[in-house]
């Protein structure tokens, strides 16, 4: 149960968040409500594989190398890696950023508000003693664009990390970044003016 002090601030967010979401409902649906369309399929007409995986993969890096379950390539300089899992029906796009003990609290603050607003479908992570950005989905429902999108928000939070943690797109309205970027212009501004 929420205390009141935390009600009055969580209530209002959630409807907006909702709101900002389309009018998504938290309320159960009634029966005759519209069930949810089909899992959107691949651009080529069937569920995505991994040998269309590897296809797509090495379009973007023709020296890209496979080793069991994980691919290696590069992305805009970037050193990525993709791991996939056909019996989970599972891939992910990771790409280091630099050692996790280097990351203060504050900085994991920001980096949890671009989780919520900015990093989109794209998220940073922390695995393995690293910060990531990384990129999750499930194989068989992954379409042609969806994985090239994903790929590219996630090599987009991973160079914009440190600036404005952002996937590339936009910035979901209800979140912290927008009124942290707008602050930061400013400071910047008067950086250079002052």
């Amino acid at each position: 149960m929420l205390n009141n002090s935390v009600r009055r601030w969580f209530v209002p967010a959630l409807i907006a968040l909702c709101v900002s979401l389309g009018g998504v409902s938290l309320l159960a649906q009634d029966e005759e409500s519209e069930q949810p369309d089909e899992p959107e399929e691949a651009f080529n007409g069937s569920p995505m594989t991994v040998e269309r995986l590897g296809e797509l993969i090495l379009r973007v890096d023709e020296e890209a190398t496979l080793n069991q379950t994980t691919w290696h390539f590069q992305v805009a300089g970037l050193d990525t890696i993709l791991v996939f899992d056909p019996a989970a029906d599972r891939m992910r796009i990771l790409i280091p950023i630099g050692k996790a003990d280097e990351v203060d609290s504050e900085e994991l603050l920001r980096l949890m508000q671009a989780n919520f607003d900015s990093a989109l479908d794209a998220r940073y992570a922390i695995a393995q003693g690293l910060l990531w950005g990384t990129y999750i989905h499930p194989l068989s429902t992954l379409t042609d664009e969806e994985f090239l999108v994903g790929l590219g928000q996630t090599a987009n939070v991973v160079t914009s990390y440190g600036t404005s943690y952002s996937s590339g797109l936009f910035i979901f309205g209800s979140g912290d970044s927008a009124d942290i970027e707008r602050q930061r212009l400013i400071e910047e501004l008067k950086k250079q003016t002052i």
